[in-house]
């Protein structure tokens, strides 16, 4: 139940800061047209990736809370780390544009109106600033909430790249800095856009989550009672807060006969759930018999 409240809070909070980063965009393009500023056109840029990154999360926010079926058992939960990969290569994307177009501009700057500038960034730094603030509390529900919460973060700093700008031009005429600013913004995009792509390549890869130690996983598994053995140890996490994990365990012949296969079971699933950093909630163990191993194709450590 608390999941599911934590997805539906989520699903707000993203459309609230959609309704705002839209607006912000429509008030910077149109300063980019009024002022010719490179800095607000980028930034214009970048909140036109982050509208579409917003709406993107908001559909996979959607699609991840339906449920499992037949043919999808994970039901769409890996969405939002789609999401995720696609904001980050748009956003690189246009970090690369915005830094050539600042290049080019450096040698040949064109006339750029201060005061008009200094109003839209304040104008987008403030709604920066509210979205900020509606998806502060949400960031930690997914890595899809926490794509979105950089992203407005990523935008706040812009506004402030494009205010400076617009004070240097208005107190020194030195109409460069709205190049300068632009090119910085496209620089802060970097990062971002690095740890985003790490982050959801690590999961698409199914990697084993982070803060998992398959090896301590394995010999804890192996001091348990009646366990012989452990192998076909596998942990990968489906979207943020979901990791699964599953393996072959070898017991004692007798634990089939004399019926203690069903609570060395609990104790694993236990085991895995409670022992370590990350809890896996989610687990599935096939216990075997050691004379099971001579009717295996694959066997893996």
């Amino acid at each position: 139940m608390s999941h599911d409240h934590g997805r539906s809070t989520g699903r707000r909070r993203l459309a609230i800061a959609l309704a705002i980063t839209a607006v912000i965009l429509v008030a910077e393009v149109v300063g980019a047209w009024w002022t010719g500023s490179l800095a607000l056109l980028v930034d214009a840029g970048h909140m036109l990736v982050d509208a579409g990154g917003l709406t993107m999360a908001l559909v996979a926010a959607t699609l991840a809370a339906r449920p499992a079926t037949a043919q999808r058992t994970w039901g769409y939960r890996r969405a939002e780390v789609l999401a995720a990969a696609a904001q980050a290569l748009v956003l690189f994307a246009v970090a690369v544009y915005a830094f050539i177009e600042g290049v080019r501009r450096l040698s040949a700057p064109p006339e750029i109106p201060g005061a008009e500038l200094l109003a839209f960034g304040v104008l987008g730094l403030l709604g920066n600033v509210v979205a900020i603030v509606v998806l502060a509390g949400g960031r930690s529900i997914s890595i899809n909430m926490r794509a979105a919460f950089l992203e407005v973060l990523n935008d706040a700093l812009g506004s402030i790249a494009v205010i400076v700008s617009a004070v240097v031009i208005a107190t020194t005429s030195f109409v460069r800095a709205d190049a300068l600013a632009g090119m910085f913004i496209s620089l802060l995009i970097v990062p971002r856009t690095v740890a985003l792509l790490r982050e959801s390549t690590h999961v698409l890869l199914e990697a084993t989550p982070r803060g998992l130690d398959l090896h301590a996983v394995r010999e804890h598994i192996l001091e348990l009672e009646h366990v012989l053995d452990v192998h076909d140890l596998h942990a990968s996490q489906i979207t943020t807060g979901l990791p699964v994990l599953s393996a072959h365990v070898v017991l004692d012949d007798s634990c089939f006969r004399d019926g203690h296969a069903p609570q060395v079971l609990d104790l694993l699933q236990a085991c895995v759930a409670r022992h370590f950093p990350v809890s896996v909630e989610h687990s599935t163990f096939q216990l075997e018999p050691a004379t099971h191993a001579t009717h295996e194709l694959h066997r893996h450590r």
